[in-house]
């Protein structure tokens, strides 16, 4: 399988007959993940600010208001975000046939741009279109390529990609009265859909990636244990959709946690620590069955439901999405795949941001306030430096010379 690390063919997307250096755009629209991977990490900076100034009162015009917009935009946009940067790349990489370059990926990501701004205004029918529209229009241009080259196997990336649009559509929908579901109903969608994508890429990646970097590693795929815990969560995303709750959804959750911790033992973790590269994605993972475990204890009353979620979007959304966009972003500007101090300060600051969070509160009730505080600047600090630091690299042309 053709991976993110896997450059195209020199050359490839210039027209006939055309010098490269005439036919490329500028840098930052030569690949999909340049704009995306920037874009999400500027916004995952600033977001707290202008959740701070939500909470204060002081956007009265916004659509999406508290925690609602707070929810609303960490996953349909900034994991979005990642997810349609990761997606554009990897296709080029597994069809060797051009995604979306030059215009076609400003105007899909001035899209993204749109749905941020469009939820803090009034205007919530253009917000909604906007935000659906998004995901439906990464789908159709992976949709392409995928279909052209007959790489069947990915063809679930597309069917994902409508579920989040369905996700972010009945999210709106609630909210603009015209869908009777409970109000959180496609928040909850969307990220069991989001979880089942970290579980197949991190499958995918984490042992490969492991395994080329550190010698004798042994991170070994089980099939009965890859199966076990994918589908784990497909039937934890088909109990939310039932509206399942109580002790058997906890048993559902509890042997979930059990799977993937397994899968996770099974990549071995602890021959990672002198790799940050490699134990970034294996700390981010490792927050998968945290979170199921949490989860579970939510089914059973003994923990707060906002645990749970950080310790999947903090967690495991966070330290997986910080691991990869560091990695792919090195390997497809022609870098070493090695990480320097910046981008190890960005880990511990987002793994610190989820362990404050989850962890303060479960300590005491009365911490939540400072654990709530603590993780936005963590976290806002973790991701404004992998803005600064990857904005030269991600808006210059590969070091190597190669296309994209």
């Amino acid at each position: 399988m053709r991976l993110l690390d896997n450059p195209p063919a020199p050359g490839r997307g210039a027209p006939p007959g055309a010098p490269a250096s005439e036919a490329q755009p500028s840098a930052l629209w030569r690949l999909g993940l340049r704009p995306f991977y920037l874009l999400a990490s500027a916004f995952a900076a600033v977001s707290i600010l202008l959740w701070a100034l939500q909470v204060r009162g002081m956007l009265p015009f916004a659509y999406l208001r508290g925690p609602l917009w707070h929810a609303h935009e960490m996953l349909f946009g900034y994991t979005l975000a990642v997810v349609a940067g990761f997606l554009l790349t990897a296709v080029r990489n597994w069809t060797q046939r051009e995604t979306l370059v030059g215009m076609p990926l400003a105007a899909l990501a001035a899209l993204w741009v749109a749905g941020r701004i469009l939820v803090l205004t009034p205007f919530g029918w253009a917000a909604a279109l906007a935000n659906t529209a998004f995901p439906l229009a990464v789908a159709g241009a992976i949709a392409v390529p995928l279909a052209r080259s007959g790489n069947r196997r990915n063809y679930f990336f597309v069917s994902l990609l409508a579920l989040l649009a369905a996700a972010v559509l009945a999210t709106h929908l609630v909210q603009l009265g015209l869908l009777s579901l409970p109000a959180w109903a496609g928040v909850r969608l969307g990220l069991d859909v989001v979880l089942f994508v970290i579980a197949v890429m991190a499958g995918r990646v984490v042992p490969m990636f492991t395994n080329n970097a550190i010698a004798n590693a042994g991170a070994q795929r089980q099939p009965w244990v890859e199966r076990a815990a994918l589908g784990s969560v497909l039937l934890l995303a088909a109990a939310d959709a039932a509206q399942l709750q109580g002790p058997w959804l906890a048993a559902l959750l509890a042997a979930g946690a059990v799977c993937h911790a397994l899968r996770w033992l099974l990549w071995h973790p602890h021959r990672t620590w002198r790799t940050p590269l490699v134990w970034v994605l294996h700390l981010g993972y490792a927050w998968v069955p945290v979170h199921l475990a949490l989860r579970a204890l939510v089914e059973l009353q003994r923990v707060a439901p906002p645990l749970a979620t950080h310790a999947l979007t903090v967690g495991a959304i966070g330290g997986l999405t910080i691991g990869m966009m560091t990695r792919t972003g090195r390997g497809h500007t022609g870098r070493p795949l090695t990480a320097q101090p910046l981008e190890v300060a960005s880990y511990l600051l987002v793994f610190g941001a989820a362990l404050v969070r989850v962890a303060l509160p479960l300590l005491s009730d009365s911490l939540y306030p400072d654990s709530v505080l603590l993780s936005g600047l963590l976290w806002s600090a973790g991701f404004a430096l992998y803005t600064v630091r990857y904005w030269p690299i991600l808006t210059r042309p590969r070091l190597d010379g190669r296309p994209g």
